[in-house]
C-alpha cells in the first residue's frame, strides 16, 4: 500500500497529524444519511493538513467526506460555515452541496471527531497536488480566479451572520485591524491559552510593535472604509476546479470554505493575492522570492471586469498586503503549539509566516510589489 503522506509547513511532503479515514468508518457515518445508498469505496485521501478528507465512490455518486478534530472545528462551529455556504448555493454561487443526514444535520459529532458530506463538485481539480503559495500555470487562470472571486463577493452579499466563533485556523483581520492590536492579541490569551503560553517567551511586543505596527497605522484609516462581508480566506488556485485543462479554462467549482470568515473584500483579494503570487517556500529555503507581477495583474483585471477597483482600493489593497497574513499565522501558531505539540511547526509560523512575510515586503522585493500596486492606482481616474 502506498504511504500517506500529506502537505506540510515546507516543500517537502510530511506524515499526516490525523489518522486517514477508512471505509468502515465512512460507510458507518453515511448511514445515516437516507439520500446515499450502498457501499462506499474510498477513491483518493486528500494531503491536507488540518484534517483528514477522502473522495468516496457511493452508489448515489461521488462524495467528499472530511473529518475533524473538535479541538479544531466543533459541530456548531462548523454549522456556521456551511450556514454560508448554503447562502452562496442559493444565491448561485458554484459551490458543493452539504448534505443533511437523517436528523437535519450537516456538521455530525460523533465517536470524538466532528464531520461533513459533501456532493462531489463538478470541474477538472488542475491543482489538486499543489502547495499553497505556489504559482497559477498560466495567467488567464489568474484572469479567471480573480473575476470568480468577485463573483462570489456578489454572491456572498446579504449573509449577515456575525463572525465565526472556532478560536484555531480562521483566517480574518479582527486582531491586526483592531485599535490597539497589541492590546486585542492580549485580550486573547484567556481563550487561547495556547498563544499565551508560546509568546511569554518570545519579546513579541517589541517585534510588532517595531515591525507590523507602523504598517498598521498606516492601513487602519482604510480599514474603516471597508464594508464587511463573508469571505472564503484561503482563494488558492488548489482550492479551485476548471472547465478545461488548458490556458482557456474558467473556473467550474469553488472548494474549501475552511478558513472562510466575516471580514471585507478586499480582505481576500489580499488574501489571493498572498497565496498565488508570492513564492514563499522560496524564501523559506533561503531562495529569493520573486513577485510575478504579470499574474498580479491579470489577477486584478479578473476581479475589476466583474467588480471595478477604484483608487482608493488600490491603495487600500498596498497598505494591507503586509499584514493580511498576520492574524491567521497566529492562529497557526495556537494549532500547531497548543493542539498538536509541534515546536517546529509553530516557530515556523511565528518566525517565518508572522514576522518573515512582513519582512518580505519591507525590502525591496516586496517594495516592488507594493510600488506596482501603488501605480496601478495612480492610473486610476
Amino acid at each position: 500500500m502506498t504511504k500517506r503522506l500529506s502537505h506540510g509547513m515546507g516543500l517537502e511532503p510530511v506524515e499526516p497529524d490525523w489518522p486517514a479515514l477508512t471505509e468502515a468508518e465512512v460507510a458507518t457515518l453515511l448511514a445515516g444519511f437516507p439520500q446515499v445508498g450502498g457501499e462506499a469505496r474510498l477513491l483518493w485521501h486528500s494531503p491536507r493538513p488540518f484534517s483528514a478528507a477522502a473522495l468516496v465512490a457511493t452508489d448515489s455518486g461521488p462524495l467528499f467526506v472530511k473529518r475533524h478534530h473538535p479541538s479544531v472545528r466543533t459541530a456548531a462551529w462548523l454549522a456556521e460555515e456551511h450556514a454560508f455556504l448554503d447562502h452562496l448555493a442559493r444565491r448561485g454561487a458554484p459551490v458543493a452541496r452539504v448534505l443533511r443526514d437523517g436528523a437535519g444535520r450537516s456538521a455530525i459529532a460523533r465517536d470524538g471527531w466532528t464531520y461533513e458530506v459533501h456532493e462531489k463538485a463538478e470541474g477538472l481539480d488542475l491543482y489538486r497536488d499543489a502547495l499553497s503559495w505556489t504559482p497559477f500555470q498560466h495567467n488567464a487562470h489568474a484572469f479567471a480566479a480573480g473575476a470568480a472571486l468577485a463573483t462570489l463577493h456578489r454572491a456572498a452579499e446579504g449573509f449577515d451572520a456575525p463572525s465565526r466563533s472556532a478560536g484555531v485556523l480562521l483566517s480574518n483581520l479582527n486582531l491586526f485591524g483592531a485599535a490597539d492590536p497589541l492590546a486585542a492579541i492580549e485580550a486573547t490569551f484567556p481563550q487561547a491559552p495556547a498563544l499565551a503560553d508560546y509568546l511569554q517567551a518570545r519579546p513579541w511586543k517589541q517585534t510588532l510593535a517595531e515591525l507590523h505596527l507602523p504598517l498598521q497605522r498606516t492601513l487602519l484609516p482604510y480599514l474603516q472604509r471597508q464594508p464587511s462581508l463573508w469571505t472564503h480566506n484561503d482563494w488558492h488556485a488548489s482550492n479551485l476546479l476548471w472547465s478545461e485543462d488548458g490556458p482557456q479554462a474558467q473556473v467550474a467549482a469553488v472548494l474549501d470554505f475552511g478558513l472562510s470568515d466575516r471580514s471585507f473584500a478586499l480582505f481576500d483579494l489580499a488574501t489571493a493575492i498572498e497565496r498565488n503570487l508570492v513564492p514563499w517556500l522560496e524564501l523559506d529555503q533561503g531562495r529569493s522570492a520573486v513577485a510575478d507581477l504579470d499574474a498580479l495583474d491579470a489577477l486584478l483585471a479578473g476581479y475589476a471586469s466583474v467588480r471595478p477597483l477604484g483608487r482608493d482600493d488600490l491603495l487600500a489593497l498596498a497598505a494591507l498586503l503586509p499584514l493580511v497574513h498576520a492574524d491567521f499565522a497566529l492562529s497557526e501558531v495556537i494549532y500547531f503549539h497548543g493542539i498538536l505539540g509541534q515546536a517546529d511547526s509553530a516557530s515556523l509560523a511565528y518566525d517565518n509566516y508572522l514576522i518573515g512575510h512582513t519582512r518580505w515586503f519591507l525590502d525591496s522585493e516586496g517594495q516592488r510589489l507594493l510600488n506596482h500596486v501603488r501605480q496601478l492606482a495612480a492610473k486610476v481616474a
